[in-house]
């Protein structure tokens, strides 16, 4: 009875920690902002495509998925055996759950990129590197560059 009340709180803790991994994911792609950056004067210039090529953006790396592990971790170790056996095996599988959740997490909120090679009007060239929304950029297109301090979008 207690093994299957364990059972059913590590299942459901290990659900919330993955809906709150999921919600860590951003999707600031050619066309999306993110709250900070509504109501700011943006720089707009114009260039022509030279090149695409996909890239992999990393995941990120907040303590979320580190925390959220641990605890899972810790949990499932402490049904292991009794008395100092059952805090080792919480020891033990806080730090191995952490280590998961971290590498999870890293890999859950993972996205595909795309780096545009665009030649400026002035003659310079420049690459930006966003999330693929699937937009179908062509070389020779001329496209916005849209500039708001050290972020830069492309959009057509």
């Amino acid at each position: 009875m207690v093994r299957k009340d364990l059972r059913a709180r590590v299942t459901l803790l290990a659900l919330v920690a993955s809906l709150g991994l999921a919600g860590c994911a951003s999707n600031l792609t050619g066309d999306s902002y993110s709250r900070d950056e509504a109501r700011r004067a943006m720089v707009v210039r114009y260039a022509t495509i030279d090149s695409m090529r996909l890239v992999k953006l990393e995941g990120t790396k907040s303590n979320v998925g580190t925390v959220a592990g641990g605890a899972v971790g810790g949990i499932a170790g402490s049904s292991i055996g009794s008395g100092k056996g059952s805090a080792v095996g919480a020891v033990i599988g806080a730090v191995a759950g952490g280590l998961a959740g971290a590498a999870a997490e890293e890999g859950l909120t993972r996205s595909q990129g795309i780096e545009i090679t665009v030649r400026l009007d002035n003659g310079s060239h420049m690459a930006i590197v966003q999330e693929y929304n699937g937009e179908n950029f062509v070389p020779g297109q001329r496209v916005r560059l849209v500039q708001n301090g050290s972020t830069t979008r492309v959009t057509p």
